[in-house]
């Protein structure tokens, strides 16, 4: 866990306010700055941490001559992050699917690695790519696949405010990089036009 410094961030908020022309100690200003650091603290509680260490414990995968060619998919797990170019939020939805090796997570070590790697200053490409590396990394699995779709607060606030669209990114590991598995993969994710965006796109 990162330590974050909230004193630290909110003489700079108050800095801030009085740089736009803000009085920083007028009454609905007078508490922001601690607001900020608290929230600070919560948004980037993850800056310095392994993603991969967020699985915990894992199982081991279930016997069977065809066990090792099921995959694990958890679709929609809803996360937050914040822009490192303009320290805006980005939000939307995760798509997570592995072929294990000898190991599977619990389903809730999944939502956690995705918390972890989203919980920092983040690119919505390299949000895609550290988590597929951490489950790949830390499920030695065979394949992975992640999917990503966000709406970015630095679109739907400035320039042409777009205040609909939405980025898709994709990165696939291993196995599923393949792809017909990565296809398959899409098509369970369901009928969005996200997913079939994604099944279109290169694996990263």
């Amino acid at each position: 866990m990162a330590s974050v410094d909230r004193e630290r961030i909110a003489a700079a908020v108050s800095e801030i306010l009085a740089s736009i022309g803000e009085d920083p100690g007028r009454e609905g200003l007078r508490n922001s700055p601690r607001r900020v650091a608290e929230l600070y603290a919560e948004l980037f509680g993850a800056v310095g941490d392994d993603p991969a260490a967020a699985l915990g414990s894992a199982f081991s995968a279930p016997d069977g001559p065809d066990a090792g060619d099921q995959p694990v998919l958890i679709r929609d797990i809803t996360f937050r992050s914040v822009c490192e170019h303009h320290l805006l939020p980005f939000e939307g939805v995760v798509h997570v699917a592995y072929l294990p090796n000898e190991r599977i997570a619990g389903l809730g070590s999944v939502v956690a690695v995705v918390e972890s790697a989203a919980s920092r200053p983040q690119l919505q490409e390299r949000l895609t790519d550290d988590i597929a590396e951490a489950v790949e990394r830390g499920l030695d699995a065979r394949g992975v696949l992640v999917v990503v779709d966000a709406k970015h607060g630095c679109v739907s606030a400035r320039g042409p405010r777009q205040t609909r669209s939405t980025t898709l990114t994709l990165a696939a590991r291993g196995s599923l990089a393949e792809p017909a598995a990565r296809a398959e993969i899409v098509a369970l994710i369901g009928g969005s036009q996200a997913a079939t965006t994604a099944e279109g796109s290169a694996a990263r």
